[in-house]
């Protein structure tokens, strides 16, 4: 399998990012293009569109093409709300453009070979991270397992899958995951799949917590300090699981490894000036016709009083950082690791 390795160079935020090539490529064309094909995740779908721009690009130096992949991964973070998953693959993929090695004495073959290279990890990683990790996690889920997830995971939905195909008969769990209510895109494909499953309320996390024998979710990224950040209420599950002596293990391809350090949930990458849940302030008379109190509209045309309005909505944070403490494994295409595990790998492949 082609690798994409990494490399600590520094990208200077004086570098000019004017670029000609940048300025004439559609960038977020070629990205959602990718993202809606099928079973390519968000850092793929990065590192695919930024491909496409070095095949493009005019550039007849490296710190040009670095100048214009730059100028186009600021582009795509700023297009998404939630952009977590997205720079991990943007950052993976200029690391590697500044690392690879030219045996070319024309820039144009070396650029050629750089998109061959990219095209090449993309169709092959995300299969094959996926397979080893749900074999990997197949030991650890016993024959009548009752498995809690949260959300919606590419990766979480073959684990499970995979079990079931092994006739362990586990019975899932998984939360309704709102705002987005990902869980039940869960639900569907477990339940066609022939997998006994029921969607649980976010909030009864708690109350559901002793019946479970083990929680499995995914990762939008895995950072340095070994933990994770993922669809907003894993945090409140680990520490739930972590309260009733649980395991919580997370799943995770390694081209979600990212160069970040959070320390607090306010740490998290956001494309948005304003943080998520700033200090409740009155309702503006232009939005209290909004409030919760008067509510949405059903389809009878009535008033329900049960759903968040778009502008609560985006009040709210789309992901939130778990901490490593909370995190019994981390199961990767690169290993079962502890969550020290996890940091001492990523400081060391931003080290070398």
């Amino acid at each position: 399998m082609p690798v994409l390795t990494t490399d600590p160079t520094p990208l200077h935020d004086e570098d000019d990012l004017s670029s000609p090539t940048a300025d004439k490529f559609d960038i977020l064309s070629s990205y959602r293009q990718h993202l809606a094909s099928a079973d390519v995740p968000m850092p793929i779908a990065a590192i695919l569109a930024l491909a496409d721009l070095v095949e493009a690009s005019e550039a007849e130096t490296l710190h040009h093409l670095v100048i214009s992949l730059r100028r186009a991964s600021k582009t795509l973070q700023d297009s998404v709300q939630n952009p977590v998953s997205l720079t991990a693959g943007a950052d993976t993929y200029l690391r590697f453009v500044t690392r690879e090695a030219s045996d070319f004495s024309d820039f144009a073959q070396h650029k050629a070979h750089l998109v061959q290279l990219s095209r090449s990890f993309a169709s092959s990683v995300v299969p094959a991270s996926r397979s080893k990790i749900a074999a990997s996690v197949q030991g650890f889920i016993r024959p009548d397992a009752v498995v809690l997830t949260h959300s919606y995971s590419r990766v979480v939905m073959q684990a499970l899958l995979a079990a079931h195909e092994q006739h362990r008969r586990v019975r899932v769990y998984v939360t309704e995951g709102r705002p987005g209510g990902l869980g039940l895109k869960t639900y569907r494909e477990l339940t066609a799949a022939g997998v006994p499953c029921t969607v649980l309320l976010d909030s009864a996390v708690a109350y559901l917590m002793e019946r479970v024998d083990v929680c499995l979710v995914g990762s939008e990224a895995v950072v340095e300090s070994g933990g994770i950040i993922n669809a907003v209420g894993s945090y409140q599950l680990a520490l739930i699981a972590k309260a009733h002596s649980k395991p919580f293990f997370a799943l995770a391809e390694s081209y979600k490894f990212l160069r970040l350090f959070p320390l607090s949930q306010t740490d998290l990458p956001s494309s948005s000036s304003q943080s998520p849940l700033p200090l409740p302030t009155l309702p503006s008379p232009s939005t209290s016709s909004t409030s919760p109190e008067n509510g949405n509209e059903n389809e009878n045309g009535k008033k329900n009083g049960k759903e968040l309005t778009p502008e609560q909505l985006a009040l709210n944070p789309a992901v939130d950082y778990t901490t490593p403490e909370l995190i019994t494994l981390v199961f990767s295409d690169i290993g079962i690791l502890t969550s020290e595990g996890v940091s001492q790998h990523l400081v060391q492949v931003f080290a070398d």
